[in-house]
């Protein structure tokens, strides 16, 4: 019945993944339970893990607004919130597949990905980029209730 079933048993002496864990005195029925349902951490939706990506979003929103209104504009000083937005996104599978917010985000790292580390956006971009995450940030807002 568990997707991780289909490869057992990785050692011989386990038919089942429960066995392994009882075999080796593993107590740790929320790991369990994400093995027998295929699913890592990341994306379980259990509530504790939703609130903490809304509230990761919801700051690297602010962030991201903050460092490019410091004129904080080269690749190496945006990408990595940035790419760090795109994948908290990505794992929120409470959110419409047509999210707008992670269009806007998929854009500008993909415009990033064209730059070398010292590349600065111009202004323009930078504009542009500061409207995108905020309208996308009060997107994200609405999309809570």
């Amino acid at each position: 019945s568990s997707g991780i079933n289909a490869e057992w048993p990785l050692r011989p002496g386990y038919p089942d993944i429960k066995s392994f864990m009882n075999g080796f005195y593993m107590d740790c029925p929320a790991a369990a339970q994400r093995i027998e349902e295929g699913k890592p951490i990341t994306v379980q939706d259990n509530q504790g893990n939703v609130s903490k990506s809304i509230a990761n979003v919801i700051s690297l929103y602010i962030t991201l607004c903050d460092k490019l209104q410091m004129d904080m504009k080269a690749k190496d000083e945006l990408y990595a919130d940035l790419k760090c937005l795109v994948d908290i996104l990505d794992r929120m599978s409470n959110l419409p597949p047509n999210f707008e917010g992670k269009e806007k985000a998929y854009k500008w790292v993909s415009e990033l990905d064209k730059m070398s580390a010292a590349d600065c956006l111009d202004e323009e971009q930078v504009r542009q980029m500061v409207f995108d995450l905020e309208s996308s940030r009060e997107a994200f807002v609405r999309t809570l209730g």
